[in-house]
């Protein structure tokens, strides 16, 4: 058996406020799972310097981008929402930095809740801002007074998301205000709610093993069959290293 992956996590990070400092932190499911799937998870924090990024990516062989608060659609050229609440402007520019040299390289990418978003927007595509507002005859995709809420899910037929879940009845957790709108080029939807909501994508370029899901397969709101997605993020980025020449950015 091979050395195990190196699996790079962003973490989430909240500023200093009067007396009390700042500090980056991560739920813990992220890197139980990626453990229990057989990589080593290496924790980032949220570094400014470019150079410094790039040779922390020389050293991974993927990356798990975190969900978390929203992205600030005014980057993307977008009016602010009402309903957007910003995740800290540290962390953003290091996510879209990290993502865009990442995507660069065509390094493996699992994107989760706004990390998927991060990974549709960086590659061209764009969100809605507001389920509720933009789809209004949607389901409800969130509920504050409860964080095990879900909805069913359906898959395409042959594709990451149909190894993981097969036939029969699928429903996972649902803590999402924003979604997908269009899919970014060289991107296929793989899972919708039965609303159309775009629930995962995955790449369809040749030479690059991407995926991103709207769900939390890390969250403890998620089932035994949901952690099957980090098994097979885990085994794709094996097959990558076995089988691609990296593309430097």
């Amino acid at each position: 058996m091979g050395m195990k992956p190196l699996i790079g996590l962003n973490a989430d990070y909240r500023a200093a406020k009067d007396a009390a400092p700042g500090y980056s932190y991560l739920c813990t499911g992220y890197y139980d799972c990626l453990i229990k799937a057989g990589a080593v998870p290496i924790v980032l924090p949220p570094l400014v310097d470019r150079n410094d990024m790039a040779r922390v990516l020389d050293l991974l062989d993927g990356l798990v981008f975190i969900g978390g608060a929203d992205l600030d659609p005014r980057r993307d050229g977008f009016m602010l929402h009402s309903s957007v609440r910003p995740m800290d402007r540290r962390r953003e520019e290091f996510d879209r930095s990290l993502m865009k040299m990442a995507t660069g390289r065509r390094m493996p990418i699992f994107g989760i809740g706004v990390g998927m978003q991060l990974l549709n927007v960086v590659m061209g595509g764009n969100l809605f801002l507001h389920i509720p507002e933009d789809l209004p005859k949607a389901l409800p995709h969130y509920d504050a007074s409860d964080p095990y809420h879900r909805h069913a899910l359906v898959v395409e037929r042959g594709s990451l998301m149909d190894r993981v879940y097969g036939e029969g009845e699928i429903r996972v957790n649902s803590m999402h205000h924003m979604a997908i709108d269009e899919v970014a080029p060289g991107f296929a939807v793989t899972a919708r709610c039965p609303d159309g909501v775009v629930e995962a994508i995955e790449s369809t370029l040749p030479d690059w093993f991407a995926i991103g899901v709207q769900f939390h397969p890390e969250a403890p709101s998620a089932t035994a069959l949901d952690f099957r997605i980090f098994e097979e993020f885990v085994e794709g980025v094996v097959r990558f290293q076995a089988g691609s020449v990296r593309m430097v950015a």
